[in-house]
């Protein structure tokens, strides 16, 4: 098993109200599409407030190259990556005592929006002090599903070696993937709801020292996993590798999909698991958006009250990538789970994909 122990997530540092950056996506494409009244809709109906991000406004009105945007990346995921680790390891709403660098096995890096070698934990591990035999696992690629596949990951190791001490960081600046000169309608609901994002969680195996330090009565306990990949759903989500960066790719069939083929995915999981979706209590839903969290409640038949947090965050942070369902997991460490509880954790990503996770507060 695994036991999420601590969670951190990093308040960047320019928040833009959603009023404001529908006023740029005016601006910026206003002479590309007719009805641009009609579409700018989509930030108010999304139901998000507010996006943090690494660059202030300015910063998107300029043309920047593929060079130029990663460095940036390169130099503020070192920088805010490096942030988040320490918070989670000396979070006193969550630990005893801060856990030093040492005292760590693994790190697993997981990020989409940007690209770094030696990668970022190699970079950030040049300044904090980890042993020098920490492993390093840094995973690419997998979009919106990183973050609940890299607790998955961890579950996985610490199953294997059960004294293990496991960092998942997850970093994605969306922000830096903008594309000024894209007047594609995936990059105007890009520009709607993506947003920057980091979050660090710390996870130990059932014999690991640092169980003791654990402040709150009872942690989320990873009991099952399952990864699925839908064939021939390639074009569904992802990104469109270009000389100027990355383009996004956002198919509005998603909600659709997630009708469809969530719902036996989640009851063949947790079926092989001995559960059903009546034993579930918590919910930790990685919002994509507001079509996808109503999405969420009528494939599996949830109330609105489980996808409450999901939907605060959204309105809050907007869609962080792989970093949003470590914000959702933080607030339900906060709030009132106790022992005995279940939690279901799902998020979605390219492939077509998803990551399931089965939780016990214990």
């Amino acid at each position: 098993m695994a036991n999420i122990i601590s969670v951190s997530d990093i308040q960047l540092p320019y928040e833009i109200n959603q009023s404001t950056v529908m006023d740029f996506a005016r601006e910026m494409f206003g002479s590309s599409f007719r009805d641009i009244d009609r579409l700018l809709k989509v930030f108010v109906n999304g139901q998000i407030e507010k996006r943090h991000f690494a660059c202030d406004l300015d910063w998107f009105r300029q043309e920047h190259t593929f060079e130029e945007k990663n460095n940036t990346y390169i130099e503020q995921a070192v920088r805010f990556g490096s942030e988040a680790i320490q918070d989670c390891l000396n979070q006193k709403e969550f630990l005893n005592r801060t856990i030093s660098e040492e005292e760590i096995d693994a790190v697993i890096f997981i990020s989409s929006t940007g690209l770094s070698t030696p990668s970022i934990d190699a970079r950030i591990m040049n300044i904090l002090p980890f042993g020098s035999h920490t492993k390093r696992i840094p995973i690419w690629g997998l979009g919106c599903a990183g973050g609940a596949a890299g607790l998955s990951r961890a579950f996985d190791y610490c199953k294997a070696y059960p004294k293990a001490n496991v960092l998942v960081l997850s970093i994605e600046f969306c922000g830096l993937t903008f594309q000024k000169n894209d007047v594609s309608k995936s990059n105007l609901i890009g520009t709607s709801i993506f947003a920057d994002g980091v979050a660090c969680a710390l996870l130990c195996g059932d014999e690991s020292s640092l169980l003791k330090e654990r402040r709150l009565q009872a942690v989320p306990q990873i009991e099952a996993v399952q990864s699925t990949l839908l064939k021939d759903s390639l074009n569904v989500m992802g990104w469109d590798v270009k000389n100027d960066g990355l383009f996004v790719i956002f198919s509005k069939d998603i909600p659709t999909l997630i009708s469809g083929w969530l719902k036996p995915n989640v009851e063949e999981f947790l079926t092989n698991a001995g559960y059903s979706l009546s034993d579930i209590t918590h919910f930790i839903a990685h919002p994509g958006g507001k079509k996808v969290i109503e999405a969420y409640e009528e494939a599996l038949g949830f109330s609105d009250e489980k996808t409450a947090l999901s939907l605060q965050v959204l309105k809050e942070y907007g869609n962080m990538s792989s970093a949003t369902i470590l914000y959702v997991l933080k607030r339900f460490m906060q709030g009132d789970a106790v022992s005995g509880d279940r939690g279901l954790a799902a998020a979605l990503g390219p492939g077509f994909s998803s990551e399931l996770l089965l939780m016990r507060w214990k």
